[in-house]
């Protein structure tokens, strides 16, 4: 049991620190302030330390998290771009080849060749040939052996060999390869031979006193039956002639239409025209408007007469007039 004195200093005590407690909340200077305040200071230098120590860490795991984040987009970006640069490459080389398959058609209309469009699949030598090309187009297409091969730009070949679904086509350019050529708006007619190069032909022509020119166009003459050569298909330009008129050895250089190195999409002539479109074919030039003379300003009535007809341009017969059929070798 404690004493009286015990109880007293209690008491003391008790009533001192709820003294002290009331004067501290109510933000007094109370004993106890500036301890409150020493020890604030420590813990605030000790919470400065901590955060110094170990903001590196915090730091790194926001940094590693953010870089995670940023190498996933790059990523997503590099697929993304990849896959919008491969469909961008399909859609021109569809494009590319719509336009062919256009020209081609154009051909095959002005023409009337009944032809089966094909796609070269294969480049290659075969046989004794070194300038062929594989498309994918065979027997089961109604394709045969010496049909001629052509693309949008005039004659490309014939075909050399024939399986189902495939066919091999010796192109124009092959130095065993000649085709009866003649030269368009005249009745020279001439072997065209290949050189083995892809840009150059030879045309020599039958008829040493027979006129020849730099720029002339030539088509083929075409062969019995349209095989193997249809009749009227552009061939080359002429870019040079040596030798003089009534020379044995006058051969003029063509530079072929078809450029053989970038052939894609091509026909094979499975039905030739029944009569020869002469040089129908050929690139059309450009039309040129004909001139009016000036007319006078009207001082009357700017009715027009009843009676009177609508002005009408007249084309030169002789141009309307196809020229006849010229029969194939």
């Amino acid at each position: 049991m404690l004493s009286r004195r015990t109880k007293i200093i209690l008491a003391t005590l008790v009533v001192a620190s709820l003294t002290f407690v009331i004067l501290d909340l109510r933000g007094g200077d109370g004993p106890f302030s500036s301890a409150r305040a020493a020890v604030s200071s420590v813990l605030g230098g000790v919470q400065r330390g901590a955060a110094t120590v170990f903001s590196p860490v915090t730091g790194f795991s926001e940094w590693w998290g953010t870089q995670v984040d940023q190498s996933g987009q790059i990523r997503t970006l590099t697929d993304d771009n990849a896959l919008l640069s491969t469909q961008l490459v399909e859609a021109e080389n569809d494009i590319a080849r719509a336009n062919e398959l256009d020209a081609l058609l154009r051909v095959a209309s002005v023409g009337r060749y009944r032809v089966v469009p094909a796609e070269v699949i294969a480049v290659g030598p075969a046989q004794d040939f070194s300038w062929t090309v594989t498309i994918d187009a065979g027997t089961l297409d109604g394709v045969e052996e010496d049909m001629t091969v052509i693309n949008g730009d005039g004659l490309v070949g014939r075909v050399l060999k024939v399986y189902n679904s495939t066919a091999t086509v010796v192109l124009l350019v092959d130095p065993e390869s000649s085709v009866g050529g003649r030269v368009a708006g005249s009745q020279e007619i001439g072997i065209v031979s290949g050189t083995g190069r892809q840009n150059s032909l030879q045309f020599q022509l039958l008829d040493p006193l027979g006129e020849v020119n730099a720029g002339d166009a030539i088509v083929t003459f075409g062969s019995k039956g349209g095989r193997p050569f249809a009749p009227g298909l552009p061939i080359g330009e002429v870019v040079d002639v040596s030798g003089t008129a009534g020379a044995l050895a006058r051969v003029a250089t063509v530079s072929p239409y078809a450029d053989v190195s970038q052939l894609s999409v091509v026909g094979v002539v499975v039905r030739p025209p029944r009569e020869d479109p002469r040089d129908s074919v050929l690139p059309s030039a450009p039309a040129v408007a004909p001139t009016r003379a000036p007319v006078a300003p009207q001082t009357t009535d700017p009715t027009p007469d009843a009676t009177s007809k609508p002005e009408v341009v007249q084309e030169d017969e002789k141009a309307a007039t196809p020229a006849p059929a010229e029969p194939g070798n």
